[in-house]
């Protein structure tokens, strides 16, 4: 399979795989050390190995799954030489990855199922959040889609003039009250107007919810009720928003997020900062949910649709050979 199909461009590999440094160089530093004066797989290895994947983020349920796999491979083939480790932790993880992806990644060029196509972003106070919808936005206008925000994220100050900036940096239009108004109010109204205006795509911001504020969730699900009743159905999708940088404390807010909303998508947030992007791996393989969307930088253009050839390509650093 060629790593750039589907409109996959060689500047956005490279982006991807400079977005993964700190996280590739972490892992691989500390497999080197692992493996080092040792010339086979054994059970000091993998028990070395198991370490490195935990403390790289990839999440304990996840790493003992990982190394339950490589330890069949090695009792198959009773010597595998430390040499062919990376490939066998390349192997798995992209199968991993494979399980709880579409085998096509998102693509905004393509035809929506729902008109208006309604999305709502949840997600903790400062993971980038209202960022994100706004990069998303960016990238259905550039695909030619008319794209309308909603401004239902009304308890915290200047979340709404964050989200007009960002609503102009993209060109597109954004419905909004006045601070500490109904979210569901908003997002109804919000519906009205993309029905009315005949938009292509709806993305409603929520507050930046405490995940452990029960009253909270709450109005999340009294906003997907109003939201259902203006267009039936909606929201088509729900994406939560997690910064991967705060590695497991993002692994327990899916956990509760999940538990409280029916989370359709994942958005990874901030890889380029961090060397926690192993949090990936984890997060998608024990909540079951898609990443969607992941962020490489600051700029506007920086939100990638997920890709999971490409990013094990990035992570093991051989996407030149791909």
């Amino acid at each position: 399979m060629a790593l750039f199909g589907f409109g996959r461009s060689k500047e956005k590999q490279e982006s991807l795989e400079a977005g993964l440094e700190k996280t590739r160089t972490g892992l691989f530093d500390k497999l080197s050390r692992a493996v080092a004066g040792k010339d086979t797989v054994d059970d000091e290895v993998l028990d070395d190995l198991e370490e490195v994947l935990v403390t790289s983020d990839v999440g304990v349920n996840t790493t003992v799954e990982i190394i339950r796999r490589i330890e069949a491979r090695v009792a198959e083939d009773k010597y595998v030489s430390t040499k062919e480790l990376q490939g066998l932790m390349r192997a798995e993880i992209a199968e991993l990855l494979l399980s709880h992806a579409p085998e096509r990644p998102a693509d905004f060029d393509a035809p929506l199922p729902n008109q208006p196509h309604v999305v709502m972003v949840v997600g903790v106070n400062g993971v980038g959040k209202t960022t994100s919808i706004g990069k998303i936005a960016h990238h259905y206008k550039e695909a030619g889609k008319k794209v309308l925000l909603g401004a239902a994220d009304t308890f915290r100050a200047a979340a709404t003039e964050q989200l007009d900036v960002w609503a102009q940096r993209a060109g597109v239009e954004i419905i909004k009250q006045y601070q500490g108004a109904d979210p569901a109010a908003v997002a109804f109204d919000t519906l009205a107007a993309a029905k009315s205006r005949g938009a292509d795509v709806v993305l409603i911001d929520t507050a930046g919810r405490l995940h452990n504020q029960v009253g909270l969730m709450d109005e999340l699900a009294k906003v997907r009720r109003v939201m259902d009743r203006q267009v039936p159905g909606a929201p088509h999708e729900v994406l939560l928003v997690l910064d991967a940088s705060t590695g497991q404390n993002a692994m327990r807010q899916a956990e509760a997020f999940t538990q409280s909303v029916e989370v359709t998508g994942l958005v990874l947030t901030k890889l380029d900062g961090t060397a926690k992007g192993g949090i990936v791996i984890g997060i998608s393989n024990e909540f079951q949910i898609p990443v969607k969307y992941i962020g490489v930088g600051e700029g506007i253009g920086d939100l990638q649709v997920f890709d999971r050839a490409a990013f094990v390509a990035a992570l093991f650093g051989d996407a030149a050979a791909a």
